[in-house]
């Protein structure tokens, strides 16, 4: 932190790390105050909160927060008292000076001493707890205009303590002396993102020269085999491949961070719309303590929002018609994520109304989205898709949830920077359920090497759905465009040859292999000569020399030292027109 001592300013870091855990439990901890009012532990764990934080940031200086928190706390306690019901229109008060104190904990984090309007928010609470008297609310005010949230270390106030908290407080002998952040101090780091991607670099490095040494093992062997040498390289070749192979995870392990990170913001979320709307909505999420990397946890937030948010307009009904249709009064959205391979399944199903095909091919055609022509072709899962069209909404009017034909765009934006997929499965009455596939890491990939006449290819194994052998004589024409027909879908496809002007030498062939592969709703079959099999690949900049190739991510380095390019899948498909 700027301005101040080494030591001061690790005390204010380790305040803000552990207001960060209190303030992210408390919001969890509202939640369930409002389904259970009458919960006296909870109450207390409640309290024990606020008033953590009322006292190290008393310590602190951070006047702003030390108010808050104070009313905040007459509030609860009050609640605990039995002196006050938690009713919806308190839980609205709690939860509007929640949202302030996470404003001013962010403000105190970057070091930003503009103040925080907080009259309101206090009066409410004064209200509430029935201690409105004018000389606190203006010695408060007094207070904000005068000072703003820069750290200034200072004696607490002298302040008329309630029994209750005197008992909090001796239970927490220490809160002003921060006594519960030494010893997360001596078990965490907190360490720079910048510095783990250099040792990401540095392993990516490793594993290159880890590919190329099996290489040399392998013609070792061939040449050599049976001989001290070779078995001396080879047992050296296995040791360092498991060393490297454990390395490489626990890098990857650093930077990973459970999705609760996310998940958690979700059922405040689908608390207001409920409130908003008049639904009722209940959300159960499995699998939180999945994890995957940071940077690609940190991108999940919107497209998440904009699914809920698109769930609970579009997808539930009001109580009156899930009634009339035969279903509970309360709508249930589910998330689940899941493992699978390289990659995490995340799948958000709701029990709602379903998608109408022939309400969104309307739709489309009406926003000259398609033509009417297209809407007829077009099968179950092809028009479930075009929710994901820029500027399609379904919705009769604009609302502050939705109707402005941005949200699931948004949605695939996301998940096409991420390199991901998503998939959609909708029934009429019974529900949509949308699923997305990330990569666990963007460091390192698999990859699935595919040669075309010599040049060798390497594309993204998570963006790879299947692989066919097909007859040439199953290629079919439409429009112009080169298709097959696999299973009950129309696959357009590209010739990696044409994309990128790969002569060739004349060779013919009565079956092809087709590489299926997916950036997010999009599908499209890579046409290749032969697929030499699954490798680890390290991607590298192409270098300012040849500077940004369209459809290339970079190259890598094979065993046997030829460089080869990687597919970059989301311009590629651009390349080919499908995107």
């Amino acid at each position: 932190m700027q301005g101040f001592d080494d030591q001061m300013a690790e005390i204010i870091e380790s305040f803000i790390v552990e207001s960060n855990e209190l303030i992210d439990k408390l919001g969890q901890d509202l939640l369930l105050l409002e389904k259970d009012g009458t919960d006296a532990e909870l109450h207390n764990t409640i309290f024990r909160a606020v008033h953590t934080v009322k006292g190290t940031s008393s310590f602190l200086g951070f006047e702003q927060m030390t108010n808050l928190a104070h009313s905040y706390e007459d509030v609860l306690n009050k609640i605990r008292k039995k002196e006050l019901v938690v009713s919806g229109d308190v839980m609205d008060i709690m939860f509007e000076a929640y949202d302030f104190m996470k404003v001013l904990l962010e403000r105190i984090e970057k070091n930003d001493t503009t103040p925080v309007r907080l009259d309101d928010i206090i009066h409410k609470l004064t209200s509430v707890s029935g201690q409105n008297t004018e000389n606190e609310v203006s010695e408060k005010k007094e207070s904000e205009d005068g000072k703003n949230i820069q750290p200034v270390i200072d004696a607490e106030p002298e302040e008329e303590k309630d029994p209750e908290a005197e008992k909090e407080e001796s239970k927490q002998a220490g809160d002003k002396t921060i006594p519960s952040t030494g010893r997360a101090i001596d078990n965490t780091i907190r360490v720079d993102v910048g510095r783990l991607d250099g040792i990401m670099n540095l392993v990516g490095e490793l594993v290159l020269g880890r590919n190329r040494l099996a290489q040399i093992s392998d013609q070792m062997k061939q040449t050599y085999e049976g001989s001290s040498i070779e078995k001396e390289l080879s047992g050296t070749f296995s040791q360092l491949d498991f060393i490297t192979t454990e390395l490489q995870m626990a890098v990857m392990k650093a930077r990973m961070v459970p999705m609760s990170k996310v998940f958690n913001k979700l059922p405040r979320l689908i608390r207001d719309l409920c409130r908003e709307s008049g639904k009722k909505i209940e959300l159960e999420i499995f699998g939180a303590e999945n994890e995957l990397d940071k940077s690609i946890v940190e991108e999940l937030n919107d497209p998440l929002v904009h699914i809920l948010r698109n769930a609970a307009d579009h997808g539930i009904e009001s109580p009156d018609d899930r009634i009339a249709a035969g279903k509970s009064e309360t709508g249930r959205v589910t998330i689940q994520t899941r493992q699978e391979g390289n990659h995490m399944a995340i799948t958000i199903a709701d029990d709602g109304r379903g998608l109408d095909p022939e309400k969104l091919k309307a739709k489309a055609t009406q926003r000259n989205l398609i033509t009417e022509d297209q809407a007829r072709e077009m099968n179950n899962s092809e028009v479930c898709n075009l929710i994901f069209a820029a500027g399609f909404s379904t919705a009769e009017k604009v609302t502050n949830v939705s109707g402005r034909g941005v949200g699931m765009d948004v949605v695939r934006t996301n998940v096409q920077k991420l390199k991901g997929i998503i998939e959609i499965r909708s029934e009429i009455g019974k529900g949509t359920t949308l699923t997305i596939k990330l990569p666990l890491t963007l460091a390192i990939i698999q990859g699935l090497l595919a040669q075309v006449q010599k040049e060798v290819f390497s594309i993204p194994l998570n963006s790879v759905i299947e692989v066919v052998r097909i007859e040439k004589s199953n290629i079919q024409t439409i429009r112009g465009k080169e298709v097959i027909k696999l299973r009950d879908t129309i696959l357009p496809l590209a010739w990696l040859s044409s994309v990128f002007n790969i002569p060739l030498n004349g060779t013919k062939r009565d079956w092809i292999y087709i590489v299926v592969i997916g950036l997010a709703e999009k599908r499209i079959g890579v046409v290749v000569d032969t697929l030499l099999g699954q490798k680890e690949v390290v991607i590298k900049s192409l270098g300012s020399y040849l500077g940004t190739v369209p459809g290339i991510a970079g190259s890598t380095i094979l065993g046997d030292g030829r460089v080869i390019m990687i597919l970059d899948i989301a311009p590629f498909m651009k390349l080919c027109g499908e995107s």
